[in-house]
C-alpha cells in the first residue's frame, strides 16, 4: 500500500528500527542529560587566579572588621595577629557616639545625592544632545568633556578659592556639591553619549513623525532607555563623591560643615590613637556604599555588560 492510498488513521510502514520501537536519537541542544565538556587548564587557572585575587581584595575589609571587634588591652597585651578572647561591638557604639557619625552622615548624604542627581541629569541631557544630533562642534565638545576629567584637581586649586569666595558660595555644602558635579560631568557624558548611540535612529525618526519634539524624545524614548547605564553610574558616583574628602577639605572651613570622612579625626587623641576604635569607625562609614551597591546591582551589572553581545 503506497502512502498515497492510506486512509486516515491507519498507520504507515515502518521506516527504522527507531520507529519501531518508538525511541528517537537525542538531538544536539536537545534539553536532557549531556556531557559536560571536561575543564580546560587554562580555564582552571583562570578561576583560581579570580578567587586568589578576590580573597587578597577582601582581606583589609576583613582585617578592619577583626580589629574592630576586639578590645584595645587586649590587641595592646597580645598583638593584633593573634587569636581573640572576647568578640564584641563596644568599640562600634564608642565610635558612633564619640565621633558624632549620625551628624556627619547626613552632611554626605546632603552633598553625595544632590551631587549625584544633578550631575546626572546634566549629563543626560548633554549626552542625548552629542550622540543623537549632527554638527560641526560635535566631536569637539565630546572632546573637551572628555580632556576636562582629565584636569588634575590640585591645580586649580587657587583659581578656584579666590572664585568661590567672590561667589559667596565658599565654606558652604552648596560649593562642594557644585565642584563635584563639575568634575564628575565629563565621565558620565562619556558613557552616556556612547550608550545612547548604541540606540537605533528609527527611534527618534518614528516620534518625530508622530509630532514629538527634542523633549520629549529626551524624557519618554531614550532617557528610560538609558536606565541600566543611569543605575550603574549612580553606583559609582555616589561612591566616588561619598568617599571624597580633598574638596571638602579645601572648600569647607567650618568642621560641622564636614562630611562623614573627617569623623575619623575625631576618633584620633592628640597623643594617642585607638586604632581598633579607628577601624569601627571606618567600617560604618563605608557601609553606605556598600548598602547603595546592593539596592542597584542587577542594575549595575547590567550597565557593566551595555554593548557585551553586539
Amino acid at each position: 500500500m503506497s502512502a498515497a492510498t492510506l486512509t486516515p488513521g491507519e498507520p504507515g510502514p515502518v521506516t527504522s528500527r527507531a520507529a519501531a520501537t518508538g525511541t528517537r536519537k537525542p538531538r544536539r541542544g536537545a534539553s536532557g542529560p549531556e556531557r559536560k565538556a571536561p575543564l580546560r587548564p587554562g580555564r582552571v587557572i583562570l578561576h583560581v587566579s579570580l578567587i586568589l585575587w578576590g580573597a587578597i581584595w577582601l582581606v583589609p575589609l576583613a582585617w578592619a572588621i577583626y580589629t574592630s571587634l576586639r578590645p584595645y588591652a587586649e590587641t595592646a597585651e597580645k598583638g593584633y595577629v593573634s587569636l581573640p578572647d572576647t568578640l564584641n561591638f563596644n568599640n562600634y557604639v564608642t565610635a558612633w557616639t564619640q565621633a558624632d557619625l549620625p551628624h556627619y552622615f547626613l552632611n554626605s548624604l546632603y552633598i553625595a545625592v544632590p551631587a549625584v542627581v544633578i550631575v546626572l541629569f546634566m549629563s543626560s541631557m548633554a549626552a542625548f544632545v552629542l550622540a543623537r544630533f549632527s554638527f560641526k562642534l560635535n566631536l569637539a565638545m565630546l572632546m573637551f568633556f572628555t580632556a576636562a576629567n582629565l584636569l588634575p584637581q590640585q591645580v586649580i586649586i587657587t583659581p578656584l578659592y579666590r572664585m568661590f569666595l567672590s561667589m559667596d558660595i565658599y565654606n558652604t555644602q552648596f560649593g562642594v556639591v557644585v565642584i563635584n558635579v563639575a568634575f564628575q560631568m565629563g565621565f558620565c557624558v562619556f558613557v552616556l553619549s556612547n550608550f545612547m548611540k548604541a540606540l537605533p535612529d528609527e527611534l527618534g525618526e518614528a516620534a518625530e513623525v508622530d509630532g514629538a519634539g527634542v523633549w520629549r524624545q529626551y524624557y519618554q524614548i531614550i532617557l528610560p532607555l538609558t536606565r541600566p547605564a543611569l543605575a550603574a553610574l549612580a553606583t559609582l558616583e555616589f561612591a566616588w563623591i561619598y568617599n571624597d574628602f580633598f574638596w571638602a577639605l579645601v572648600l569647607l572651613r567650618d568642621g560641622d560643615a564636614m562630611p562623614v570622612t573627617s569623623a575619623l579625626n575625631n576618633l584620633k587623641g592628640a597623643f594617642f590613637t585607638d586604632n581598633n576604635l579607628v577601624a569601627a569607625g571606618a567600617v560604618m562609614i563605608a557601609l553606605p556604599t556598600v548598602v547603595m551597591f546592593l539596592l542597584l546591582q542587577k542594575h549595575f551589572v547590567a550597565g557593566l555588560t551595555l554593548g557585551s553581545n553586539k
